[in-house]
């Protein structure tokens, strides 16, 4: 039987699109896909998902807190390091913990979405799988 079980996108709508670009590429070190849509930056990932943080198409402040329920987990390596130099950068939510998946830590974007980074050894990093997207995921 056919699922769909491959996770082929995700994005967050957030208020300021030029903050939360900062955020993403300065704070956390995301690297921008060479083209992306006017009301959009997508991000390249090393997982074949493509992430992407766009305009608001729903009213963000008819909630008291976004994403409330949903998880989303960044994989990286030298999570103590990164959390070190991100120091006053992000908002820690939650700071280093073993868990059963590892050592993890959660910090919140400039919206508030609370994002858990999980601690990755370099050698179960994978190659970027897509290749730039011109169209627009939206659509």
């Amino acid at each position: 039987m056919l699922a769909p079980t491959q996770l082929g996108f995700v994005s967050l709508q957030v208020s300021d699109l030029e903050t939360s670009r900062r955020f993403y590429t300065e704070v956390l070190g995301f690297q921008l896909l060479p083209s992306s849509p006017p009301d959009a930056y997508l991000f390249a990932t090393q997982s074949g998902a493509l992430f992407a943080i766009r305009t608001p198409i729903v009213d963000l402040q008819a909630t008291s807190q976004l994403g409330w329920g949903v998880s989303l987990w960044f994989g990286m390596p030298e999570l103590t390091a990164f959390l070190e130099r991100q120091h006053g950068k992000a908002h820690l939510i939650r700071g280093l913990q073993a868990t059963p998946f590892g050592n993890t830590a959660i910090i919140a974007d400039p919206d508030g979405y609370w994002l858990t980074l999980q601690e990755v050894p370099a050698t179960q990093r994978i190659a970027l799988l897509r290749p730039a997207i011109t169209a627009n995921p939206y659509e």
